[in-house]
């Protein structure tokens, strides 16, 4: 056997686990842990003939690693080492290695706490940090905390930070295998990409072809770039021996397996792949990796309780993952498609699963193992409250959790399905009415990549339905509505077959049962079991209301956009509107049947924005969505009160029939309260929030913005004062003042802490003092005014004004105003609202 740089650290391993209950390996890519360390701990006194469990990302590492370490050993797969993943499993009485995926392990965890038999857990590539590792590792660690000292974990990775995990693990050794990497020539674009991505794809395919031997490993960010690149390529004229093949998750086993294996002799071949093929797995033969540097990931809002598939760029980790593959097994080249210059921008790491994961499947897990609050566990990332929050609802709503947030039984059916809660809910019901088989092909189809190829955007489930059929039946589809339309056949027959599996699985009795429905009716109310929140009512122009109160559309015109009712199954989350990407149509009789004991009647008074008025219907509304509606007699007035009051909140305090003379009066009450802080806050936005406390007395038996318009705003705010209120507010905050000339002029208190007197500047001849109002404590603010009425001095202290600027004034003013009066002393000169006094 070819000797690996993990061997040799293997003894200090074997040591490690020997006197502790875990540790954390760290070795670099292409070191060997995922193949070398199991079999070499698998001789270990401590495992006592217990089983080693694996934990890989993805299914294809799972059955990669399995078979590898059983050719080392010149064996099949399940005799000494096997595998389990989903829908398959090859494992026999001698099996000692097991290699699973992350969420088998938390299956067997559900079925047996103790895991009887189990010496040591594996986590790979923990780097990762998918959902399920986090889990399984929580989970893990409570297991060996309460009952099973002596179960061994061991951590591996190749890019993980070890100080949390080896933390996180009670103070687990970390050994690190610097491993054996050839060199790696990586090459940068001169400048940013500019265009769509896959035209430069394949421009740079063939430059690398051209330039350097060996085999081409291309990553993508998923199955439509590697769909569109591979047509490009082939249109573009491939040199002879050329094979492109695909590498991505929903591929057939078969197709997955040609593209890691070695092609025949003198072949050189072009893996296009997504980031299944960063970790894990080797795809023999290749010297040249190209890095679109792009990545998908799903990412759940919490505030729209919809998850959706992002395209972001990748980390500093991952970007150097995917140029290792290169340096493998000789000397490579890795060409980036970005600039020297935007590789120092990249993320060390990308957030971990759990803090943007939709956490529905997790909370129910959760649930199972008994646990009430997520800090019971230990945790490198605590699951987000936010996101636990939306998932517990919906759980309750499936009735898989009670009130308490206790698992009921038909939670712990669902838990035990190893679906998405969703999912599993679906086919439970469908059971109920004949309906499993169209159930089970729902919940597989909608697990996969869209079947359907083309340009056409109709989102309708059945046609999809509809065609898998008719591959199922007759090895060939075609959409004769569309017939730019592609079906993808293989995907088909995969999802089929899936779909058989499942019902054999989980249906009782996997026969067709009596009463057992083949047709395609009904498909909307199965939605509706899955998707409860996301039953839709349409409001015109395609677009839809949803359940849970946002709003969705139909990206193109199409028949179901017409549908009254809808179920939409996968939306986008983008946008004030989601764009539904696969829905299907509900009719009203279903919907009753359906949501039979969710419907809820009320009797409700609202404010009518358009109508500007309170209006009274009795409804029946199924959470956002009004199912029927009619008009009722007279409404009870308190709760046309209630609704009035939320109208003016809504709408704000302008609907109010406000006065010069209400305005005035709240300014003044703002001022006595700047003085003593016993006075009533009229504030806009005080009033606003005791709408409750001031108003309602006065708008009772109002209806509407006509009614309100006779309310005396004035009086209103008035008797929120006391008797010995309203006299000091006439007393220290008076609407006027007499100047000298005997005018009576408005004081404004649009600024409480400042109020102005703005006056002509020759009414106050004689006037030696600024005068203070609110007991003597505020003086006025003075615009003392040209007799054109605009400002030419604002003061609040007049006799400085009279002693140090009246007469720089008084020169600009007697220029543009020689007919009007300026005496050489203000403070004997006799004060007028005229040209000139009456006496001159």
């Amino acid at each position: 056997m070819t000797q690996l740089p993990i061997d040799e650290i293997m003894p200090e391993l074997a040591m490690k686990l020997r006197s502790h209950a875990g540790a954390v390996l760290v070795a670099a890519p292409g070191a060997g842990k995922t193949t070398r360390v199991p079999l070499a701990l698998r001789e270990e006194l401590w495992l006592a003939g217990r089983r080693i469990l694996m934990l890989e990302p993805r299914r294809l590492a799972a059955r990669a690693a399995a078979r590898y370490m059983a050719a080392a050993l010149g064996e099949a797969v399940g005799e000494t080492v096997g595998y389990r993943v989903k829908s398959d499993a090859r494992v026999g009485p001698r099996t000692q290695i097991e290699v699973i995926t992350e969420g088998v392990l938390t299956r067997m965890l559900q079925t047996d706490p103790g895991l009887d038999g189990v010496g040591l857990i594996i986590f790979d590539e923990f780097h990762e940090r998918s959902l399920h590792a986090d889990l399984g590792l929580a989970l893990s660690l409570q297991v060996q905390s309460l009952f099973r000292e002596d179960l061994r974990i061991l951590v591996m990775s190749a890019t993980l930070d070890a100080a949390p995990v080896a933390a996180l693990m009670g103070g687990a050794p970390v050994i690190v295998s610097e491993g054996r990497a050839f060199p790696v020539e990586t090459r940068y674009m001169p400048k940013p990409v500019e265009g769509r991505l896959e035209p430069n794809v394949v421009s740079l395919i063939l430059r690398a072809l051209a330039e350097e031997t060996g085999d081409v490993l291309v990553f993508l960010p998923g199955a439509g770039e590697i769909h569109r690149v591979e047509s490009l390529l082939r249109e573009s004229g491939l040199p002879s021996g050329m094979a492109v093949r695909p590498l991505h998750g929903s591929l057939p086993q078969e197709v997955q397996d040609a593209a890691i294996q070695p092609e025949p002799t003198g072949l050189r071949k072009v893996v296009l792949a997504t980031s299944i093929a960063e970790t894990s797995l080797t795809v023999q033969g290749v010297r040249v990796v190209i890095d679109s540097g792009l990545m998908r990931v799903p990412r759940f809002s919490p505030r729209t309780g919809m998850t959706r598939l992002e395209t972001i760029a990748v980390s500093r980790a991952s970007a150097d993952q995917r140029r290792g593959r290169a340096g493998r097994l000789e000397p490579g080249v890795c060409y980036r498609m970005w600039t020297q210059q935007e590789d120092s921008g990249l993320a060390a790491h990308h957030a971990p699963e759990i803090r943007e994961a939709d956490l529905t499947s997790l909370a129910l897990e959760l649930a199972a193992w008994g646990v009430d609050d997520p800090a019971e566990l230990s945790w490198l990332d605590a699951p987000p409250s936010s996101a636990l929050e939306h998932a517990w609802e919906l759980l309750q709503q499936l009735g898989a959790l009670d009130r308490d947030r206790r698992i009921t039984a038909h939670g712990r059916e669902l838990a035990a399905m190893g679906l998405h809660p969703r999912l599993g809910h679906m086919i439970r019901k469908a059971q109920e009415r004949g309906r499993a088989d169209l159930a089970c092909e729902l919940a597989v189809l909608l697990g996969e990549r869209d079947i359907l190829r083309g340009a056409t955007r109709d989102a309708d489930l059945r046609l999809r339905i509809e065609m898998l059929r008719s591959v199922a039946a007759n090895g060939e589809a075609r959409v004769t509505d569309y017939p730019e339309v592609q079906v993808d056949v293989a995907a088909c027959r995969r999802i089929w077959a899936e779909a058989r599996l499942l019902k054999q699985t989980w249906d009782t009795g996997a026969a067709q049962r009596e009463g057992e429905q083949s047709d395609l009716g009904g498909i909307g109310a199965l939605l509706a079991d899955a998707f409860p929140d996301r039953i839709g009512q349409r409001r015109g122009s395609g677009k839809y209301l949803l359940r849970n109160g946002r709003g969705a559309v139909f990206a193109a015109d199409q028949p179901l956009a017409y549908a009254s009712y809808v179920v939409a199954a996968e939306l986008d989350d983008q946008g004030t509107d989601s764009r539904i990407m696969l829905a299907a149509r509900i009719e009203e009789s279903e919907l009753e049947e359906a949501c039979a004991d969710q419907f809820v009647e009320e009797s409700a008074v609202w404010w009518d924005k358009s109508s500007r008025s309170v209006r009274a219907r009795r409804r029946t509304r199924l959470g956002a969505l009004v199912i029927k509606e009619t008009a009722t007699g007279e409404a009870d007035p308190q709760q046309v009160t209630e609704a009035l009051l939320n109208g003016i909140a809504e709408e704000g305090l302008e609907m109010l029939p406000w006065t010069r003379h209400a305005r005035q009066l709240q300014e003044r009450m703002m001022f006595m309260r700047g003085l003593d802080d016993s006075w009533p806050d009229v504030s806009d936005e005080a009033l606003g929030r005791t709408l409750e406390d001031w108003l309602a007395p006065h708008v009772y038996g109002c209806k509407n913005a006509t009614d309100l318009s006779r309310l005396s705003l004035a009086s209103v705010l008035e008797q929120m004062l006391s008797w010995e209120q309203r006299r000091e507010l006439d007393e220290y905050a008076p609407t006027h003042i007499v100047v000298p000339s005997g005018s009576r002029v408005p004081i404004d208190y649009g600024n409480p802490e400042s109020p102005v007197l703005a006056v002509r500047l020759q009414e106050l001849f004689g006037w030696k003092e600024t005068p203070r109002i609110g007991r003597g404590r505020v003086p006025l603010t003075l615009h003392l005014l040209s007799p054109a009425q605009r400002p030419v001095q604002v003061t609040k202290d007049l006799a400085s004004f009279w002693k140090q600027t009246y007469f720089e004034v008084k020169k600009d003013l007697k220029g543009r105003y020689p007919k009007h009066y300026w005496p050489d002393d203000p403070l004997q000169a006799i004060p007028t609202n005229r040209t000139r006094p009456r006496s001159q």
